[in-house]
């Protein structure tokens, strides 16, 4: 009886690692397009996109470089929206992403960018001054400015991160706690709360399994 039962074990312990490394389906992560969104969050022009793609920009970050999607081409990208002056969700949200920043190697092929809402407020010396203070490394990390319409164009037509309507005037505000994780290809792969330490170890867990998938490629 003893033997019959380490043999059952034995089978049955077999089957379930075979099952782990022969037929459990490969983790991945989805690739958003605009119709699987909140359509809310979908500015109408880019709805029937069918392989879409982060558009090109040309922003000025907190070094006063003016940098390009030719300047990110082929990195992984953390994308959120913020300003400087922000005393509610944008602290804890530049918290969390530093807390993300410190735990990359500062070679990987990875490039946080945070936009300014308030471009006309957030200069360059200001951004340069609010990057030192959470001790960002520019090789990871850009807090851009630029033309208010360019980057709500951006949260809206590119990035899908915001609910709010407007064409970026001078009464448009874009407020979100959303940040976005696109691959080395410019795809949407996800969406995070950036005021949630959970979502946030979610959303480093899913950059390092990108990374991962990246570095198998080379």
């Amino acid at each position: 009886m003893t033997r019959i039962l380490s043999f059952a074990f034995i089978f049955v312990t077999a089957v379930v690692v075979a099952y782990f490394m022969y037929f459990r389906p490969e983790k991945d992560l989805p690739v958003y397009q605009p119709s699987e969104l909140n359509p809310a969050l979908v500015d109408p022009s880019a709805m029937r996109a069918e392989d879409h793609r982060i558009l090109d920009f040309e922003l000025i970050n907190h070094l006063g470089d003016t940098v390009t999607l030719a300047d990110v081409q082929g990195q992984i990208l953390v994308v959120d929206f913020f300003f400087t002056r922000c005393a509610t969700i944008c602290p804890l949200m530049t918290k969390n992403l530093q807390r993300v920043h410190d735990r990359l190697d500062p070679s990987a092929p990875v490039q946080i960018l945070s936009h300014s809402v308030t471009p006309a407020a957030d200069s360059v010396s200001v951004l340069r001054a609010y990057a030192d203070k959470h001790g960002a490394n520019s090789d990871l990390w850009w807090f851009l400015t630029g033309t208010k319409s360019e980057i709500y164009s951006l949260a809206r037509k590119s990035y899908f991160s915001c609910l709010d309507e407007g064409d970026g005037g001078l009464q448009d505000f874009v407020h979100t706690e959303n940040i976005v994780l696109v691959d080395e290809k410019g795809r949407l792969r996800g969406f995070y709360d950036g005021t949630d330490s959970k979502a946030m170890s979610l959303l480093f867990n899913d950059l390092q399994f990108l990374l991962e998938k990246k570095s198998d490629k080379i």
